[in-house]
């Protein structure tokens, strides 16, 4: 049977991380490891797929960039041109993994399979968790099945669509959630569900041209909110738009939904309802849709900032923008 091609591309994390605790999960640095050290590592790993390895960061994940995504995201879709590539791995921390999955998922013009790993464990730690998720990432890869399926997460054996995952608690080996899609079990790939939503080569939005992507922000609401502030601040420094992370359904405080209206009059800032629960959908009342906001439907406030930024190189029509929150 001839092996697949699968491109390893290494953005840093704690797959990636050194420290000389070897219970550490604290006492540790991210983004240490080149990648070419994990897979010498996992030696039957090459009995998987050829592997074509590429350093494009070695970061903490709490430091990705713009820049870093536009590079990535053109690596990837100049390797999903390849014929000889079958696919793609992605090394990433899980601190913001879930939003570099979620622009890829808009962006990659292809439906060859594309997976982000990582780990919750750094490399020097006793349960260092890397080396297993790294092995079963470019299993899935590797596999037929896993084409036309978006961007895919694959993290303690189970793989998640890179839309509704998200991660849920701060160091446990079960912190992501949503979106299952299936499971990596003794080498075999089970998949029994698929996303409804557009995304890779049905999304309308490209990084073929961009220089850099609109600056939105986010707001974070609560009791005695004072983040009107926060957002006199966006604005000035150029924001062209604000999610609210509001309270249970997307509740805004009074005092700053005042000031928000004002700037929607204005015509000064696009504003997106979402809530800091994280799930659930956020639905606009009929005032709201006149004064103009917009909701972000059920996706959570730091992935409603990736759908707006994209949304705002194509369009300033509010219908058009509403409409790729229900679409995508």
């Amino acid at each position: 049977m001839t092996k697949s091609c699968i491109a390893l591309l290494a953005t840093g994390g704690t797959i990636a991380g050194e420290g000389s605790c070897e219970l550490g999960i604290a006492e540790y640095k991210a983004g240490v490891l080149p990648i070419q050290a994990l897979i010498e590592r996992i030696p039957n790993i090459k009995e998987l797929a050829h592997i074509q390895a590429k350093q494009i960061a070695n970061i903490d994940s709490s430091n990705m960039t713009h820049e870093i995504w536009l590079t990535l995201a053109r690596e990837c879709n100049a390797l999903l041109e390849n014929p000889k590539i079958d696919g793609i791995v992605i090394t990433h921390g899980t601190d913001t993994l879930e939003e570099s999955a979620y622009f890829l998922n808009l962006v990659l013009k292809s439906g060859k399979p594309v997976v982000l790993t990582g780990s919750l464990r750094p490399a020097c730690a006793v349960d260092f968790d890397g080396l297993r998720n790294l092995y079963n990432a470019v299993l899935l890869a590797s596999n037929k099945e896993t084409w036309n399926r978006g961007v895919m997460v694959l993290i303690s054996d189970k793989i998640y669509g890179a839309r509704d995952v998200s991660k849920k608690h701060t160091m446990s080996l079960e912190s992501f959630k949503g979106g299952e899609m299936g499971c990596v079990v003794d080498k075999r790939v089970f998949l029994n569900q698929m996303s409804l939503k557009r995304h890779t080569k049905d999304s309308v939005f490209s990084v073929a041209r961009l220089k850099d992507l609109p600056k939105v922000d986010i707001l974070y609401s609560y009791c005695n909110d004072g983040s009107r502030v926060a957002a006199e601040a966006f604005l000035k420094a150029g924001a062209r738009g604000l999610i609210v992370a509001g309270s249970g359904a997307g509740s805004i405080h009074k005092s700053v939904k005042k000031y928000l209206v004002e700037l929607l009059r204005e015509n000064r800032i696009f504003v997106v309802k979402s809530s800091r629960t994280g799930e659930g959908n956020v639905l606009l009342s009929a005032e709201e849709r006149e004064q103009g906001f917009l909701s972000a439907n059920d996706l959570n406030p730091q992935k409603a900032r990736i759908l707006l930024m994209l949304a705002l190189t194509k369009t300033n029509d509010l219908r058009e923008i509403q409409g790729y929150f229900e679409s995508y």
